[in-house]
């Protein structure tokens, strides 16, 4: 097995809890038939991913590997999350695999990066994550009750500012600005994402709307903001209502138990069968898009959107 040749630092003895001894016994195991590529248990062949990864940064492996940094990552593994994504919404489970495995890489690329400063290894990782779940899910590994989702979520807001508070600075109270739910929503996320998080934090902990004719109430009020705005011309009024809105429409998503990610995603791909669709059709007539009048897109617009559904259709009933 290729060994890394940098010296690995002592890696730090974690005490485990009564919890976290007994979480194997706990788990059934489920019949499967899938047989893995090597017949190597689990443990065996994450071994090996990490000490390829581990030759790839040492001295006299991949010149591209071992120019890298935490920085220099970021990209890819934003772009390796989005592939993920693209697998699952394509249903393709052969590429889901080959997605899920080079976004599992960049976790270990981190984690070796850290290792190499004596910061963490990927063991760390490892148990921090594990030793999270048995703690985040006593009602599983304990002896809390929780019959429903919107329990275990409570539960797990409790749990987690119970923790925050536990490891702060001595003296510092849990109503000091530096303690708040939304803490724990990352700054560089996408605005969308960041909306979503952060509503459903501020929901956990109760601040939420009764009914789901409120946000709509709330989306009104927000569109005749939009309209007096741009009434008056003004453009900084105008972007804000406009933010306002979106928030709005994220916040009724997320009420109504929708990844607003997801289902944007699903507009937006719905668009481009469309558009295409329109483009085939001008293309089809000798004309191109531009030299359409907008009754004209119009018409295609519709028509398009009628046979994209009846192509759905079909695909659903086959």
């Amino acid at each position: 097995m290729p060994r890394s040749r940098s010296k690995r630092p002592k890696r730090p003895k974690h005490p485990r809890s009564s919890a976290s001894k007994s979480v194997c016994r706990q788990i059934i195991k489920a019949p499967t038939n899938i047989a893995r590529p090597s017949g190597k248990h689990i443990g065996g062949l994450f071994e090996d991913l990490v000490a390829v990864q581990a030759r790839l940064r040492a001295p006299g492996g991949c010149p591209w590997d071992r120019e890298q940094t935490h920085s220099t990552l970021r990209t890819y593994l934003i772009e390796e999350a989005y592939e993920v994504l693209d697998a699952i919404e394509n249903g393709n489970s052969q590429d889901l695999a080959e997605e899920l495995g080079d976004l599992l890489l960049q976790v270990l690329f981190h984690a070796d990066l850290a290792r190499e400063t004596g910061v963490f290894d990927i063991s760390h990782v490892i148990t921090g994550i594990h030793d999270k779940m048995v703690r985040r899910h006593p009602h599983v590994f304990g002896n809390v009750k929780a019959d429903t989702p919107g329990e275990v979520l409570k539960n797990w807001a409790q749990l987690k500012a119970k923790e925050k508070l536990a490891v702060s600075p001595k003296g510092v109270s849990s109503q000091s600005p530096a303690h708040s739910v939304l803490d724990g929503v990352p700054r560089n996320i996408p605005a969308l994402l960041e909306a979503y998080q952060m509503t459903r934090r501020a929901a956990q902990v109760g601040f939420d709307w009764e009914r789901v004719d409120g946000i709509f109430e709330k989306l009104e009020e927000e569109t005749s903001e939009l309209r007096a705005a741009l009434a008056s011309s003004n453009r900084r009024d105008a972007e804000e209502e406009v933010g306002d809105i979106l928030f709005s429409v994220v916040n009724l998503a997320r009420f109504l138990g929708l990844d607003p990610e997801v289902t944007l995603k699903h507009s937006n791909s719905k668009f481009k069968e469309r558009f295409r669709e329109m483009e085939r059709e001008a293309l089809g007539s000798g004309q191109r898009l531009p030299q359409l009048s907008k009754q004209e897109l119009e018409d295609l617009w519709v028509a398009a959107k009628t046979k994209v559904r009846m192509q759905i259709s079909t695909k659903s009933e086959s």
